[in-house]
């Protein structure tokens, strides 16, 4: 049963975020998910893979207080690095960070855990 909570993008409530806190959840992460869900959280940590994946992801790496500290495009079976600091992984469809305005430097919140 996934954790579903609100994706707040430097106080916007943007979208609904799936919250992958244990080791099942983040090991599933986006996989086998059709359609792609708005947002996955993965908590804690600081890389993340597109292996059997068939679509790219925006991703966003944050520090413990959620300010993202790097973002990048993840394309299918690709990783991306692990980023000093790090220590929670935002995933989104790509062209999410741009409509929500999400940039190295966005504060992010996640509220309203069901």
């Amino acid at each position: 049963m996934d954790k579903v909570a609100r994706l707040l993008v430097d106080g916007s409530d943007v979208a609904p975020v799936i919250v992958a806190d244990t080791y099942f959840r983040r090991l599933r992460g986006m996989l086998g998910r059709h359609p792609l869900p708005p947002a996955l959280i993965l908590i804690p940590t600081n890389s993340v893979h597109g292996m059997g994946m068939r679509d790219a992801l925006d991703v966003a790496h944050l520090d413990s207080d959620g300010t993202v500290l790097s973002t990048t495009v993840l394309r299918p079976m690709r990783a991306t690095r692990s980023v000093r600091g790090a220590k929670q992984v935002l995933e989104a469809p790509v062209g999410s960070f741009a409509d929500w305005g999400l940039s190295c430097g966005s504060r992010i919140e996640v509220g309203g855990i069901a």
